[in-house]
């Protein structure tokens, strides 16, 4: 019997001078490949033009969740020794698991102190326990946890982008502004990465579009360390998917079950995906708070989504599985060929699909 989709299925040659370094200036510069599933015709435009491709009624659903500035340089009190770490999610209440290099000589009880921009060392953290992901870590007792990463911390852009800049380092405030959606209200939950696709709009873009008649509706779902995480196994029934929460609120669910809209749903990103798609059928009522653990490969039933805008994806990933389902994965894999022929910038501050 079939187990379904080989890992290997899901490589695809890669020029690593592909990757985009740098985010398009401005947001909506960047490139979109546009793919018309029912006549396979593709069209080479810009984020910019993307309002030909959508109309009156249309709806587009974004995730609105902001970045935790979760990359921190570390100080061991015992040594004055630095390293980098990232909290990478809590643990139960007022623990973190940090994840960092030299990880390995820390011991239960040590204090790390978490280094500003500036130098100069704030809070500290206390190594509790060590697990098989990495170290618990808490903060001393009436810390404000978040406000203390907000402050020290960094942001957390993907170790890709910081290879591919080489000498030229950008300042940390340049990241703190382009790595974050410009509608990004939703901090009560800890994502470590941006919901990329997101990152093309502008508020510019975002008025005319709501000017000519398409909505926008809102998720919130946490961006773990899992969305990076490869295949490794030798099918991908066999990986161990990650689990994300999600929220979706009334106001957006109320657009879900309006079957009386002509419009479509037009989905911006493989998170908005996955809480949308993570619903319940019959879908609730109201406001829906739950934990995304799907695996969407080829094969799969989409029921609320009717167009994507995605960004191009690494090989061997569960992102690169998901679009794989909503447009073909031979056909995908032939597109990603013609997106590197073609100059195309990939990964988390590269261009983009819209699959209609």
């Amino acid at each position: 019997m079939s187990q379904g989709l080989r890992a290997d299925d899901l490589d695809y040659p890669f020029d690593e001078r592909c990757i985009a370094a740098q985010p398009a200036e401005p947001r909506d510069s960047a490139r979109m490949m546009v793919i018309e599933r029912a006549s396979d015709r593709v069209h080479h435009l810009h984020v910019r033009d993307i309002g030909a491709w959508l109309h009156a009624g249309d709806t587009l659903f974004v995730n609105r969740t902001r970045v935790v500035h979760a990359r921190l340089v570390l100080r061991r009190e015992r040594d004055g020794r630095l390293f980098e770490g990232l909290l990478a999610a809590p643990v139960g209440t007022g623990h973190w698991l940090l994840l960092a290099r030299g990880a390995k000589k820390l011991h239960a009880g040590e204090r790390l102190a978490m280094m500003g921009e500036d130098g100069a060392p704030a809070e500290a953290v206390t190594c509790v326990e060590k697990t098989r992901e990495g170290w618990v870590v808490a903060f001393d007792d009436g810390v404000d946890a978040h406000a203390a990463i907000e402050r020290a911390g960094r942001t957390p852009v993907p170790p890709y982008i910081l290879k591919a800049r080489g000498d030229s380092a950008r300042p940390d405030a340049f990241d703190r502004e382009r790595y974050q959606t410009v509608y990004a209200s939703d901090s009560r939950m800890h994502s470590v990465a941006a919901p990329t696709a997101g990152l093309h709009f502008t508020p510019d873009l975002l008025a005319r579009l709501a000017a000519a008649g398409v909505r926008r509706a809102e998720v919130t779902l946490e961006v773990g360390m899992g969305t990076f995480k490869p295949v490794e196994t030798e099918w991908l029934a066999q990986h161990a998917m990650h689990r994300e929460r999600f929220e979706v609120p009334m106001e957006t669910l109320a657009n879900l079950h309006d079957r009386e809209r002509k419009g479509r749903r037009v989905v911006v990103g493989t998170t908005t995906v996955r809480a949308l798609e993570s619903l319940p059928d019959p879908l609730p009522e109201r406001l829906w708070r739950d934990e995304a653990s799907l695996m969407i490969q080829p094969g799969f039933r989409f029921r609320h989504v009717d167009a994507l805008m995605t960004n191009f994806h690494l090989p061997r990933s569960t992102l690169l599985a998901l679009v794989g389902a909503f447009v073909g994965l031979d056909r995908l894999k032939s597109l990603y060929a013609l997106a590197q022929r073609e100059g195309y910038r990939f990964y988390s501050y590269g261009d983009c699909m819209l699959i209609v």
